[in-house]
């Protein structure tokens, strides 16, 4: 998994036919999806309770692209092997969910994954700092974990361009993860955001069967980034 800063759309699986998730995988991939993103609560540390390594194991035989598994998990070590294991190319853990992140980190690097650390969004970047050297990609939540379709928080445009401000040249990855439509995606990009996490923005209005809107809606993103 090569490092470029070129924008990605990075779709969300909450956001899916639930029963067809394989080939609502590779209907969106076909339509341009860059990454699949996929969001893992727990009921304890979200008010929400969705997927497992089971489901990880099961949908990675139909993803092409990047495995991009968020979890919203606390504790969150004692999983990271099992979601390795399962095939993610990233394990997303958040700054919030235990005491020591930095081993957190570590862990999932040793168990062969790039790693990610996500904020929410009353969290501030004083504690991301000495993390940087650890991480392969920041995810800032710009809604609070636990449910999609929600509003954008617009007070997280500003942590973004303080946070590519702070990684310089270093290849991180700004992940956004909540809101992201047309109309807030340039918001966030132009403050130095590169991959998009999009649920409802990106599967509204098409299916398995009719998979076009999942591009036009891709494209719609992306376009209005370009401007």
């Amino acid at each position: 998994m090569s490092f470029d800063r070129s924008l990605k759309i990075a779709p969300s699986i909450l956001s899916a036919d639930f029963a067809n998730f394989g080939q609502e995988i590779e209907a969106v991939e076909a339509q341009g999806a860059d990454w699949i993103h996929v969001d893992v609560m727990d009921g304890h540390f979200v008010p929400n309770l969705t997927f497992g390594p089971p489901l990880c194991k099961a949908i990675r035989k139909h993803i092409n692209t990047v495995m991009d598994v968020h979890l919203m998990i606390a504790p969150v070590d004692p999983y990271i092997d099992a979601f390795a294991d399962a095939g993610a190319d990233i394990l997303t853990a958040h700054l919030e969910s235990g005491p020591h992140i930095h081993r957190t980190l570590q862990a999932i690097r040793g168990a062969g994954c790039k790693a990610g650390l996500a904020l929410n969004p009353a969290t501030g970047l004083d504690d991301v700092e000495y993390l940087l050297d650890m991480v392969d990609l920041v995810c800032i939540m710009t809604v609070n974990p636990g449910f999609g379709g929600q509003k954008f928080i617009h007070s997280q445009v500003e942590k973004v361009r303080k946070l590519r401000a702070m990684i310089g040249d270093r290849p991180i990855h700004i992940e956004i993860d909540g809101g992201v439509t047309p109309e807030t995606a340039p918001l966030v990009a132009e403050a130095g955001a590169d991959v998009l996490v999009a649920g409802s923005a990106v599967f509204k209005g098409g299916s398995v069967s009719n998979p076009a809107p999942y591009g036009d809606n891709i494209r719609a993103i992306k376009a209005a980034v370009q401007g």
